[in-house]
């Protein structure tokens, strides 16, 4: 990992840059998968099964039989394990359901904004080296809460074309409507335009690589929403002179293992910490099983020393980092001052993975900087506001003219006859 003292703030864009990753070379790609799925339906994802995944499929859809036989090969411990965690998670986003807001905002005017659920939504979930079950919890358990109607979900299958066990076990736990064996740009094209099996749908969330995400970003140009932008998953760990060298080293390695892409940063105003993480980190780093990867992202990783508190938290907002764990002696205190950041992890009991699996919160969050304007995802992302408004004659009497002269100062006649023929 790269250290850095002291940097001047004429450094700090530099240092904040992520890892650069160039979609040139896959943009052509992900159109032409997007326009074989658009133009070819099921037929093409049935190909694009066999040409990508290497999986001879017959069928798209998961049949319950599939599930029930996953659901029996899913451990007791991870069934508990699942139960706790969705349990957690429920009961905080329930608590986020958000409410009308209704005034009379003159006598005769009646103004409302309510929230409601997204009807047909789209769950992606990787199927790769780790089967993301914990991700389906984050996404389900909030469409659910929403009241959305038909949640369907996309995953990858396996060489032999069956989907991890874990997955299906959790969508069924979530009430998922509808389970399709389609993985990559292809299911983000299948849900965006709709094939004979897999009906369109109006939002897309999940995580994924690069094509995925170049896939979301494409459709939500051609009219499908998605949850957020995003690129590779980063951990920000601020620490002082108490905090624990080997927590601070465990909590790097953890975002490290997600990919070669991710990155991990450390601030600290104590130089002797920084020596101390390194070694730790080397130390845990041999005996973890994603070892290669591990080391790719710590190359780009960095160790940062800083002059005191106030550097740090001016660092962090620069930076908004998608996860900080902040581990000093007043972690509160640092924690009402970062404003840029996806979520914050205070005090040293608090590692990230406690918010990636079952503290309650949500672990799908703005990544790339991006923290500094987007939120990660809540109940109130598979909803959307609709606003009302209804008025009597004497309240379009007593507004009308404050419509008039404005719709008539911006030239548009139209927009003021509309009021006026009513009062003639």
């Amino acid at each position: 990992m790269r250290v850095i003292i002291n940097p001047e703030p004429a450094q700090w864009d530099s240092l904040c840059r992520r890892p650069k990753q160039d979609d040139a070379s896959t943009l052509h790609r992900v159109q032409s998968i997007l326009e074989r799925v658009r133009d070819g339906g099921d037929p093409a994802l049935l190909q694009l099964t066999q040409e990508i995944d290497h999986v001879s499929l017959s069928g798209l859809q998961v049949s319950v039989s599939e599930v029930d036989d996953a659901c029996r090969q899913v451990d007791a411990s991870l069934r508990q394990a699942i139960e706790t965690a969705y349990e957690r998670i429920m009961s905080f986003h329930q608590k986020q359901l958000p409410g009308p807001v209704l005034l009379d905002t003159h006598d005769g005017i009646c103004c409302e904004r309510r929230y409601l659920p997204i009807e047909r939504v789209g769950l992606y979930i990787p199927g790769g080296s780790a089967p993301l079950f914990s991700t389906l919890l984050m996404l389900a358990i909030p469409a659910r809460v929403a009241g959305c109607r038909q949640i369907i979900l996309c995953t990858p299958c396996r060489s032999d074309g069956t989907v991890h066990p874990a997955i299906l076990y959790t969508a069924h736990r979530c009430g998922v409507s509808q389970i399709f064996k389609v993985g990559g740009a292809q299911a983000i094209g299948a849900m965006a335009y709709g094939t004979e099996s897999i009906g369109r749908v109006s939002k897309i969330f999940g995580p994924g690589n690069r094509y995925v995400m170049l896939a979301k970003q494409l459709v939500s140009a051609q009219g499908t929403a998605i949850d957020m932008p995003a690129g590779p998953s980063e951990v920000m760990v601020m620490a002082d002179a108490t905090a624990n060298p080997s927590f601070v080293a465990a909590d790097l390695l953890s975002q490290a293992e997600h990919g070669p892409d991710s990155q991990s940063v450390l601030l600290t105003t104590d130089r002797s910490l920084i020596s101390a993480v390194q070694s730790e980190v080397e130390c845990q780093a041999g005996r973890l099983q994603r070892s290669e990867q591990i080391r790719e992202s710590l190359s780009h990783s960095l160790l940062i020393q800083l002059n005191n508190d106030d550097d740090m938290v001016r660092f962090a907002n620069h930076y908004a980092p998608e996860h900080l764990i902040i581990s000093t002696q007043d972690a509160w205190t640092l924690a009402n001052q970062v404003t840029a950041v996806g979520s914050v992890f205070v005090g040293r009991w608090s590692p990230e993975s406690a918010g990636d699996y079952a503290s309650g919160t949500n672990h799908t969050l703005p990544t790339v900087g991006l923290a500094a304007a987007y939120s990660g995802l809540g109940t109130d992302s598979f909803m959307h506001a609709v606003t009302y408004q209804a008025l009597t004659r004497e309240g379009l009497e007593r507004l009308a003219p404050t419509i008039v002269t404005m719709a008539q100062a911006e030239g548009l006649q139209a927009h003021a006859e509309a009021v006026k023929i009513r009062l003639r």
